[in-house]
């Protein structure tokens, strides 16, 4: 396969292009600081290091055409004001619509499941106000996805830990709601095992995806 990967530079995006290439696939990994992606550990034929911006069309176009899957792992600020998960999640969705790519599997965090009431977990009164504004950005993210035509997989994040270790696949997950069991955080390693493989198995489409290391 060939797969885009969006934020590759990132600390879950740099452990998705690393996992991609162990797996075989063939990675164009964009961003806007790609030369560090080039390291001992990632050098590959497989692997096309993309400079550019998400909110450039043509750049996103360039990124997406041809490919078998996208992968997004888009972050930004936490404070509202960084619209990069949102508007950039946007200029993706179009472009792949223009290029005639369908598969997208997107992260973003764990407020926008739904919560046994039906209601989305950001709304609730417990929810941690200092995650209101990133989840905003998800909540937009995630309706780019869920107006288009396209087979996409959001990934509803909790806690990230950042490990060495590479992916072991020990993790939980459940559609729309918080999986169970759920120890609210989840290894950069395990993200990318779960994103990589709903990449090539289509086993969530149309689905928000709670997940947790079990």
């Amino acid at each position: 396969m060939i797969i885009t990967v969006f934020g590759a530079t990132g600390q879950v995006g740099k452990r998705i292009v690393r996992y991609a290439l162990a797996k075989g696939h063939t990675v164009r990994a964009f961003g806007r600081n790609v030369t560090d992606l080039i390291d001992e550990d990632n050098r590959s034929e497989s692997l096309e290091a993309i400079k550019g911006s998400v909110f450039d069309d043509n750049e996103v176009n360039h990124a997406i055409k041809g490919a078998d899957a996208v992968i997004s792992a888009l972050g930004g600020t936490f404070d509202g004001e960084d619209k990069t998960r949102s508007l950039g999640m946007r200029k993706i969705v179009a472009q792949m619509q223009k290029t005639g790519v369908h598969k997208i599997v997107a992260l973003g965090g764990l407020g926008i499941l739904s919560a046994d009431d039906g209601t989305f977990i950001m709304d609730k009164p417990e929810f941690p106000k200092e995650y209101i504004a990133v989840s905003r950005e998800h909540m937009q993210a995630f309706l780019q996805l869920q107006h288009s035509a396209l087979n996409w997989t959001f990934v509803c994040s909790p806690n990230i830990k950042e490990e060495e270790e590479e992916g072991d696949g020990r993790y939980t997950v459940n559609d729309t709601y918080l999986p169970d069991p759920n120890l609210y955080e989840i290894s950069t390693g395990n993200l990318a095992h779960f994103m990589v493989n709903e990449a090539e198995n289509n086993k969530h489409d149309k689905k928000r995806v709670g997940i947790s290391t079990s």
